[in-house]
This record gives C-alpha cells, structure tokens and sequence, in this order.
C-alpha cells in the first residue's frame, strides 16, 4: 500500500493511507487461489477420512449388539430372514420374504421411517438409529413408484447370508446356501468370516447379502448383491470376531442390474468376498 502526502490550505502536511492498487489486489487474489488450490484437497481427503471412521465404528457397534444377541441366547445367531427374490431372467423382484429378523426390511430404498430398524432384533442392544447408515451415503429415499425423496435413507449396511440367513422356509436355498446357526459352528478362522458389510446404494435392497457359494449348483462370477466402493474406491466390513477392515477394490464397483457378471478385472474382488462367507465344502462339526 503506498503512503501520499498532502497539504492543506494552512500549508500543514499530513499522510494518508490510500487503498489496494490494482496489482497488489491481483497479487492476494493469487495468493488465495494458490492457499485454496492446496488446502481444498488436503480437506476434502480429511472429510472423506473422518467419513470413513464414523463408518467402521458403525459397523463396529453392530458387531457388538451381534454378539451379544447371541451371548444371550445359548450361541444361536441372530436370524437374517429379510430376503428379496430377484425372479428368473428379469431382475425384478419377485417375492419378499421376511421373518423375525435382526433387520426385516425387504427395501432400504423405499424404507420412509425407522420401523425396520427399531423392530430388528438387534435394536434392544443399541438403539441409535445412525449407526445403520454410513456417512459416505448421499442416496435418498424414493417412492413405490421410484420417484426420488430429499430424505438420506435410514440404511447402508447389510448381514451376509453366512450367518444365519436363508433359513429353513426354502428348502432349495436352504440345501444350496450353506450358512451357519450357531457362532460354535464356525470352525473357520473367526477373523476371516464377514458379518457386516457396506452395500452399494444403487444394489441394496433387503437386509441380506447374498453371493453364490464356490462349489455351489448357481452360477459363479456373477453378483447378486454389490458391495459398496464409497470409501475411496473401497468398502468396509466387519468380522466374527469383532474387528472391522476397510478393503480397497481392484476396480470401483458399478450397479448395472441385481444380478450382473463380474468383469475379469474384478474377479479378484468377487473371489475376496466368496471367501469370506461360508463354502459348500465347510461342513458343519458334528452335534454334541
């Protein structure tokens, strides 16, 4: 800024301030876009960051009122019979089935209030609604019609299949769709063995994720349910024994139909999920 001098008409001198010229002004406009163009992405990966954290600790706290669901009731899980039927060659849905379950809500999309959640099984162990949905999630509600709503949705995560899904009302899911009953049943490395997972928002629809099994009668490298990739091109899961992973995909997932094949590029993905779910090879120790 520059300093002038002037003299009134009783000849004293005084000085005054003048303002910004025109380059100085140019100067801290540069001087801000250059503090913005670095600082913009150093928060945006902070938010995402934060993001990410609130979400695993979600999926921790499920985890928790998992087990202690079935602390409380001699081993047996909690049951997973929230079960969207896609019908043959038209990837629509055909037939909900829904029963006592930890979640009884066959569409997250269409779910207007919380009644899913608080009349899940898993409520009575933690009843703060937000930990049913992950902060990432900027998907809204829609109508039956489909016509979007400005409200977030109430959910974002779901309970594989492994872990007492698809009980006993469809004997040829139940003979085909291995799943364990009872936490002493699963022989397998208890930190290899997925409970919950972050959906894709576009796929999700009741509280089950379902995948074929590996050795199974249905078609593999196909998707029935998508995991989420929200997370800087990841998705988060939690374990049988309590911990939670982040897990950073090969390629980032993209909903085309609820039942789509899996592109060679992300076979790698698809087979992580596959394995950690129950197997048609892992059999069931013997009654005691």
């Amino acid at each position: 800024m520059n300093q002038r001098h002037k003299t009134d008409r009783g000849g004293n001198r005084y000085s005054a301030w003048d303002g910004f010229t025109l380059v100085e002004l140019l100067v801290v406009i540069a001087v801000i876009a250059i503090l913005a163009a670095i600082l913009l992405p150093i928060l945006h990966k902070a938010r995402q960051s934060a993001q990410n954290i609130t979400c695993l600790n979600n999926l921790r706290q499920l985890q928790i009122c998992w087990h202690l669901y079935y602390q409380d009731n001699h081993d047996v899980l909690v049951p997973n019979n929230s079960v969207a039927i896609i019908g043959p060659d038209t990837n629509m849905v055909s037939q909900n089935i829904q029963g006592i379950s930890w979640l009884p809500d066959d569409d997250a999309k269409t779910e207007i209030n919380p009644s899913a959640i608080i009349n899940g099984l898993l409520f009575q162990y933690n009843n703060q609604i937000g930990i049913y949905h992950c902060p990432s999630d900027m998907s809204t509600l829609e109508t039956e019609d489909g016509d979007p709503l400005s409200q977030l949705r109430w959910r974002s995560y779901n309970m594989s299949q492994s872990v007492n899904g698809y009980p006993t009302f469809s004997a040829e899911l139940f003979d085909f769709l291995p799943m364990w009953d009872k936490v002493t049943k699963i022989r397998r490395d208890p930190t290899s063995v997925f409970v919950f997972i972050d959906e894709d928002s576009d796929a999700i629809l009741d509280a089950e994720f379902g995948n074929p099994p590996v050795g199974g009668p249905f078609e593999q490298g196909v998707w029935w349910d998508l995991p989420s990739s929200r997370h800087n091109r990841g998705g988060n899961l939690s374990f049988v024994d309590g911990h939670v992973e982040h897990w950073r995909w090969a390629v980032p997932k993209t909903f085309t139909d609820y039942i789509q094949q899996v592109s060679p590029s992300e076979m790698p993905d698809y087979q992580r999920i596959q394995n950690a779910m129950k197997q048609m090879s892992d059999p069931d120790p013997p009654p005691y």
